[in-house]
Parts: structure tokens; sequence; C-alpha cells
């Protein structure tokens, strides 16, 4: 598998640069089986709307809770994730096809803001594999690989932390996979999750990888 990141800008509805991550650099890896190459671009929220709300809106991302959004709602946003200096999303394409959607976040402003105690480097994290009825195995795998291998690609990036809903199993078990550990059981409005943590040393440790 390798990803390549186009930090070229997308742009927002007046014309401003959507936020981009530091530059990934191409590279290989085989721990997430395979699948070939990744990449990750800047949301549109005008180009990608459509496709996002496909997505967010079908039973299998049920916990993304946007079952009943509408692509006005969607669109909305992304807009204001673009306009945010808080959040990033990027549209993830396998053999460029969409495959996937990840959204960074400062877990000091948003989402976790007084639910936990940050520190510094602490980057939040979601991501959405696109549903399919011809899911391809491991893909799962490499694309939550990918996204850390992106979000820790920031050397200004010490760990990442996540909610998952405490029903999400097979979420629970891909973040394992990874290196997340469950720190402890918190309340949002909208769900009851696990905070979960990952270093940069547990993701290596977790793929094998001698610091």
């Amino acid at each position: 598998m390798s990803i390549r990141t186009d930090t070229g800008p997308a742009t927002g509805p007046a014309g401003a640069p959507t936020p981009a991550p530091a530059p990934a650099p191409g590279h290989g890896s085989t721990s997430a089986g395979g699948v070939g190459e990744l990449t990750v671009r800047p949301v549109d929220p005008d180009r990608d709307t459509p496709l996002l709300h496909r997505w967010l809106t079908h039973p299998k991302s049920a916990y993304w809770l946007q079952q009943d959004a509408t692509p006005a709602d969607v669109a909305r946003e992304y807009r204001t994730i673009a306009g945010s200096p808080h959040t990033d999303a990027w549209l993830g394409h396998h053999r460029g096809e969409p495959a996937f959607l990840v959204e960074r976040y400062d877990p000091r402003e948003i989402e976790l803001k007084g639910l936990y105690p940050p520190e510094p480097g602490d980057v939040g994290m979601h991501f959405l594999v696109a549903p399919t009825d011809t899911p391809v195995h491991g893909f799962t795998l490499a694309v939550i690989t990918t996204v850390m291998e992106l979000l820790f690609s920031d050397p200004d990036t010490a760990r990442v932390v996540v909610e998952p809903d405490v029903g999400n199993h097979a979420v629970h078990r891909l973040n394992e996979a990874v290196g997340f550990r469950i720190e402890r059981r918190i309340s949002k409005p909208e769900k009851d999750a696990y905070l979960s943590t990952c270093t940069r040393a547990q993701f290596l440790s977790a793929r094998g990888v001698s610091r």
C-alpha cells in the first residue's frame, strides 16, 4: 500500500483555501494488506456534497448520526469545516475512485472540549469508509492505517484521540489494531463514547515498526 497526499487547495464558498495538512510524503506499507495506492485531497463542499450525502445517509453509516441530513445540511457542515481553523476534511480515493472520508479536529476546541484533559499535540479524528456491497478484505484496516500515517506525518501530532460510540464494536477492534487504547467512557450530547488514544509510539508498535 502507498499513500499520496494532494495538498493543492480546494476552495470554499468564498474561494478561500480549505485548510490542508502538512504534506505526507509517498511511502510504502505492507502492514495494511497491499490494497493499492490510496490518495487524499481536501473536501470541496460544492463538488463533493452529493457523494458525501449518499455516504452519510446510508444505513451502514448510522454511527455518523446523519441519517436524516439533507444535501443542504451536508454542504453547510463541510463549508463550516472548510472555514474553521480547528478542523479539516479530506476525501480519500482508492485507485482514483472516492472511497473514504477523513476529518481531523482540534479536541481542545470542538467535539471533546471540556470532556478530557488534552495533552500537547493531541489531534482528533473521524473516518468513514464508503458503504459498499462488494467489500475488499482488509480495506478498512488499510484506510485507518493510512489515516494514522497521514495524521502522524505532521510532526506536531503527538497523539490521536477518538470518541467512537460504545456500541460500535467493529471500530473498537479496528482502533485496537492500529494501537488505540480505551481511556474511559464519556457522555456526549449525542452519544456515549469510549475516549481512546494512540500515541505515535503505540501506532508504530502496532505496525511492528521500530522507532
